[in-house]
């Protein structure tokens, strides 16, 4: 936890300020809480393993209990310990305590792979072990320390921390007391479970909260819209217009090598094929029998045939529920080889599920892509140190800077602005920027919504993008988010304060300040 000069922000070579405080707090609520029961936390200086498996030998320890950990890091250190311990003849409890289940036999179940949805998941872990014991109401005394230094939890200055030049800290305290004691306020909080809104801004003491105030989560951005939408026979024949018409197209005989054949009769006369039978066809196949009473081809090339625009089911339009086969349909000049480059190119389909082609979270294709990162690391600083010129994500990085903390939706329009909606900066990079600064930060978790929200994985929709100028402005139109983390634009009138390169000079004049001097134009992160 010592200072490291070569890190970005003020912190150690793995945790920013804002985090090591709150691990210091945890500590110190920890060891108060177990002086109560008669104990007390030792805390021992130097590398973790040598320090332990030092500690095991003098104290000749019979049992070593600790907590089974996810994290590689500390996977690491277990095995140390565990090694020695071994060797040592010390008997190891490390039971599964941070999670509710143990993922190894999660995986075991799932046939040695992880599940990738979370309803699979819950299928496959069941209902969690029973409750906890009774509190204890005292611990066994401490035994002899011997010769190993033993010393208090440090304080954020003793660990080498001068005086922190910083105008705002983090509103939040570390310790399973706070924790408990916040619980305890949200859930009698009856009036904050009114509210309906996904954050509002809060004057307190001058200091602006973005407070989360939502009685039913509905995300924006959903992995799945489950609604259908039964066929409308005019988009039915829009669609086999398309299909008969494009015949020669990789999209046209990609969905007939998977789906059906189509001999020698014309679209669809042919069985369909595939080995589980999709319903899908045998609705085209019953629409085309009508349609094609009444089919007249006329001089023209149907180009004016916008099907693929069309909401064929869910709420969204047919080129967005399956973004690759639209890839391909815009590159008329392409090769397989061509896609096949980008592309490991898997077709599945869930067997037992009939109508998943028609649902918007399945595609016909599901590929790896091999995503072209942009490797220039000047666009992941500014995004980091809030210089992107777009308000909404500017304000966000500053709280993550100052606080350690962020509501979920705005690490949402971070993580997306830097990787797929406008960057495309590496999300490993955007990362490690959240696991050093966010005092909540989880392994697990955050690589999971990094890969989620980048879409490297379990999320294809990329065009599903949070908007850096109409998502805030949704739920803070006057701005008041932006004007407290970013008061350079604390004069900027509201209709300018999300984008303000657009106001006039003589507005930004006023405002007291200058677009490109006081604070960046977006149009700069393209020069770098």
């Amino acid at each position: 936890m010592e200072p490291d000069p070569n890190a970005f922000s003020p912190g150690s070579n793995r945790s920013g300020l804002n985090r090591i405080q709150f691990l210091l707090e945890s500590l110190a609520d920890l060891d108060l809480n177990l002086k109560r029961l008669g104990s007390r936390l030792l805390v021992l200086k130097g590398e973790p393993s040598q320090v332990i498996i030092r500690c095991l030998n003098q104290w000749g320890i019979k049992k070593i209990c600790f907590e089974y950990d996810t994290e590689p890091y500390y996977q690491a250190l277990d095995i140390k310990v565990k090694d020695y311990a071994s060797t040592a003849g010390i008997e190891v409890f490390s039971p599964v305590s941070h999670t509710l289940f143990n993922p190894a036999d999660i995986i075991h179940k799932n046939g040695g792979k992880p599940p990738m949805t979370y309803q699979s998941f819950v299928k496959l872990a069941g209902q969690p072990s029973s409750p906890l014991s009774p509190t204890l109401s005292s611990l066994p005394p401490l035994g002899d320390l011997g010769g190993c230094e033993i010393s208090h939890v440090p304080t954020i200055k003793q660990l080498g921390y001068g005086d922190i030049q910083q105008d705002e800290f983090s509103p939040f305290r570390g310790g399973e007391s706070e924790a408990l004691k916040r619980l305890k306020e949200s859930i009698n909080n009856k009036t904050s479970q009114k509210h309906k809104l996904l954050g509002k801004a809060v004057f307190n003491q001058s200091t602006i909260i973005l407070t989360i105030l939502m009685c039913e989560l509905r995300l924006l951005f959903r992995l799945a819209v489950r609604s259908f939408v039964m066929f409308n026979n005019a988009l039915l024949g829009k669609w086999l217009w398309k299909f008969e018409l494009e015949r020669d197209a990789l999209w046209h005989r990609v969905i007939v090598k998977k789906y059906g054949s189509e001999g020698g009769g014309g679209l669809l006369s042919g069985l369909v094929g595939g080995p589980y039978g999709v319903s899908l066809w045998k609705y085209i196949r019953k629409g085309w029998e009508t349609f094609s009473q009444f089919l007249e081809f006329k001089v023209g090339d149907g180009s004016r045939i916008h099907s693929w625009s069309d909401v064929w089911c869910g709420l969204v339009p047919l080129k967005a529920s399956f973004p690759e086969l639209f890839r391909i349909t815009r590159d008329k000049e392409a090769y397989v080889a061509n896609h096949l480059q980008e592309w490991v190119a898997a077709f599945e389909k869930p067997k037992g599920d009939p109508s998943a082609f028609l649902k918007p979270e399945t595609t016909i294709l599901s590929p790896y892509l091999k995503i072209p990162w942009n490797d220039n690391d000047e666009l992941l600083v500014a995004w980091r140190d809030a210089r992107t010129g777009y308000p909404w994500i500017d304000a966000i990085m500053v709280q993550l800077r100052k606080w350690g903390w962020m509501h979920h939706l705005a690490r949402h329009s971070v993580a997306c602005f830097l990787t797929r909606g406008d960057l495309f900066v590496h999300w490993e990079k955007g990362r490690d920027v959240f696991e050093r600064l966010l005092i909540d930060s989880d392994w697990a978790i955050n690589n999971g919504n990094w890969l989620w929200l980048s879409c490297s994985s379990f999320f294809y929709q990329y065009n599903r993008i949070y908007s850096p100028i109409s998502f805030g402005k949704k739920y803070d139109p006057n701005g008041d988010y932006i004007r407290h983390f970013l008061p350079i634009l604390k004069d900027m009138p509201k209709e300018y304060i999300y984008e303000p390169w657009t106001a006039p000079l003589s507005v930004q004049t006023k405002a007291k300040c200058i677009i490109g001097r006081d604070y960046p134009n977006p149009g700069q992160l393209w020069l770098f």
